[in-house]
């Protein structure tokens, strides 16, 4: 559950704090952790908001492989807000929630097809520093997918870094919005 972030929650106020209260209830059920840290600052806050808009218009790569891809970052990087927002969203938005909740053990779990396999290996990939994309890699995402639909991939995996990354150093964590709409526990990384 949500703890004590690095940077103080803010009330949402005026105008413009009652329609963000208002939408995120709306989505989730509650506001969300990031939007009442980043109030602090409405232009990094609208940024973010516009962002995410923008990225939502892409159509060229397959939603499910974009959020297992988003996950796999989050369970990589230890975003548990992002982990449980994407378990969340997968059943809100009709996508497959057996496989949204064995992202953090993918590489044990048998619900992933190779396709997904390489979209969540290549998400991983690119959030290690320094990146560890190589040529293979690419070349086997482009030949599935197509030139269009990797460097949307691609973009989305650069955002969901922006987004995992910032509240993890933000201390915003998971906020329990799976277990309010009574979804399994996600599962746990083995540890090797």
């Amino acid at each position: 559950m949500a703890s004590d972030t690095r940077i103080p929650k803010a009330e949402l106020t005026g105008i413009y704090g009652a329609v963000v209260k208002r939408m995120s209830r709306k989505m989730l059920g509650e506001v969300a952790e990031p939007v009442q840290v980043m109030w602090h600052n409405r232009k990094v806050l609208n940024f973010s908001f516009g962002l995410g808009r923008k990225a939502a218009k892409w159509d060229k790569c397959d939603e499910q492989l974009k959020s297992l891809a988003h996950m796999a970052v989050a369970s990589l990087v230890g975003c548990s807000f992002c982990l449980d927002l994407g378990y969340f969203m997968a059943h809100n938005e009709g996508l497959d929630e057996a496989k949204a909740r064995e992202v953090p053990r993918w590489r044990e779990s048998e619900a992933f097809t190779p396709l997904e396999r390489d979209v969540m290996e290549y998400a991983e990939a690119m959030s290690h520093t320094p990146l560890r994309v190589t040529d293979e890699m690419s070349a086997r995402l482009l030949e599935a997918l197509g030139a269009p639909a990797l460097l949307e991939l691609t973009a989305f995996i650069a955002l969901a870094n922006l987004y995992t990354r910032s509240n993890v150093a933000l201390g915003i964590e998971s906020q329990g919005l799976s277990a309010a709409c009574g979804l399994k526990p996600l599962a746990t990384a083995s540890t090797v």
